[in-house]
């Protein structure tokens, strides 16, 4: 399965999300040209915060694979660029690349993951690698539609600033 191809995937759960008055924040896992788990955010659904699109598809993923040896890469795309707790728990699941449509200043995790350390305590415990800006204009038009819907909240004001980038 082709980078762009999951991260559409991703937008169209984003989508899912957004229909249900969600953040448009969508993930999907795949192994093996096959998506194995997908979810977006529900922060309103479950009136939790730590329920992030990627880190729930995950969990999913994690439990869907268990502790079996697997056969391909695993891979995750998400529309909007992981956050420092779903870098972590992409790196406790070995996720091996991640994907990502739209980057996000205040809490992205790309720059993280390319500066970090290697460890000869943990050597498997390493970043993926992560690509960024794929579908980035579509991403950012889910961000606008959700600002046009959604009533005012800090989450409402830092989506706008996704809007606005450059």
């Amino acid at each position: 399965m082709t980078p762009d191809a999951m991260i559409q995937a991703a937008l169209e759960v984003a989508e899912e999300g957004l229909a249900r008055g969600e953040m448009p924040i969508g993930a999907v896992v795949e192994m093996g040209g096959q998506i194995i788990a997908s979810a977006y955010t529900q922060d309103r659904a479950q009136g939790r915060r730590l329920v992030h699109a990627d880190l729930l598809a995950m969990i999913a993923a994690d439990q869907a694979l268990g502790w079996r040896p697997r056969a391909h890469r695993l891979r995750l795309a998400v529309n909007l660029e992981p956050c420092l707790m779903c870098l972590g728990a992409a790196m406790a699941l070995k996720v091996d690349e991640v994907f990502f449509g739209l980057e996000s200043p205040a809490d992205g995790s790309s720059g993280i993951a390319a500066a970090w350390p290697p460890s000869p305590d943990l050597p498997w415990y390493v970043p993926p690698s992560m690509t960024g800006g794929i579908r980035r204009a579509e991403v950012q038009d889910q961000f606008r539609r959700y600002c046009e819907r959604s009533e005012d909240s800090g989450f409402r004001r830092w989506a706008r600033t996704l809007t606005e980038l450059p």
